[in-house]
């Protein structure tokens, strides 16, 4: 389960996707987040599942990698929507089921499917960022982004590479968990069986090996870049230097309308 978690890891490529500025990509994703969580009709999804749709094909991105990346939420995504189901209430006339103390509500069921969608989507789209775009691109486009903020004291640069390599050792922590319960399963602990409490307490004797792991992943990091005489942004000039092209634009173009949409479908349908 854990080497299916695919948040961080970058797919190589030469698609529309993957030749898009860095900027564009994250300022895209936080843009179409925003227009998740204003859509709150089933015709808006239509047009965010167009968008999600085309995005996934020109990225040229195989689904198989997309799955893989949901299939570690998938019980979570199950749980919120039960919760909304049998947790909000409605109106009397909107009653649809009742047992007991159980009662179930349209408006229940709409909450519960328009929060299974946002959960989909969301991960749908921000594993799209990370598996088009490679760290050092990320890196350069957070920071990037950041710049302005540094004229109120915001370390741009730190905050950047804070987040790409956080983003980066996902996959590298989880490869190093799955080592370490294939060792200890050697020596027969057992991960599988009993009830959830028992799980999770199983799961407690990885955290000393994997945090010890962690500290000198992160030590041997810091001592790499201070052999490369790292010292930051300031002066750091790039190889490739970030530039928008004709590409952005018509990005740009399409991420605004479907936020407009987004609007007129919240506030404009009646």
């Amino acid at each position: 389960m854990l080497k299916e978690i695919t948040i961080g890891q970058y797919i190589p490529g030469d698609s529309f996707i993957h030749k898009l500025d860095p900027r564009t990509k994250i300022l895209i994703s936080m843009l179409f987040i925003v227009s998740l969580f204003i859509m709150n009709k089933y015709v808006g999804y239509i047009f965010v599942t167009a968008f999600l749709c085309a995005s996934i094909l020109f990225s040229q991105v195989h689904l198989r990698f997309l799955y893989r990346g949901l299939k570690p939420v998938f019980v979570l995504i199950l749980i919120t929507a039960a919760l909304n189901i049998f947790m909000i209430q409605g109106k009397p006339e909107n009653l649809i089921y009742t047992f007991k103390f159980i009662n179930i509500y349209k408006e229940g069921i709409d909450t519960a499917v328009f929060m299974t969608l946002r959960l989909i989507f969301l991960i749908l789209g921000t594993s799209l960022l990370t598996l088009t775009t490679s760290p050092i691109e990320l890196t350069d486009g957070i920071e990037n982004l950041l710049n302005p903020f540094k004229k109120i004291g915001v370390p741009a640069h730190e905050l950047a590479m804070m987040m790409t390599i956080a983003l980066r050792f996902i996959p590298t922590l989880m490869d190093e968990t799955d080592k370490i319960m294939k060792a200890q399963q050697a020596r027969g602990a057992d991960f599988e069986s009993g009830n959830v409490i028992q799980k999770a307490k199983s799961l407690i004797p990885l955290l000393v090996p994997l945090f010890i792991s962690s500290f000198r992943r992160a030590d041997e990091l810091a001592m790499a870049m201070e052999a490369r005489c790292y010292r930051g942004g300031e002066g750091r000039t790039r190889m490739k230097q970030l530039k928008y092209g004709a590409r952005d634009v018509v990005a740009y173009i399409i991420i605004i309308a479907l936020l407009v949409i987004s609007f007129y479908v919240r506030f404009g349908i009646r």
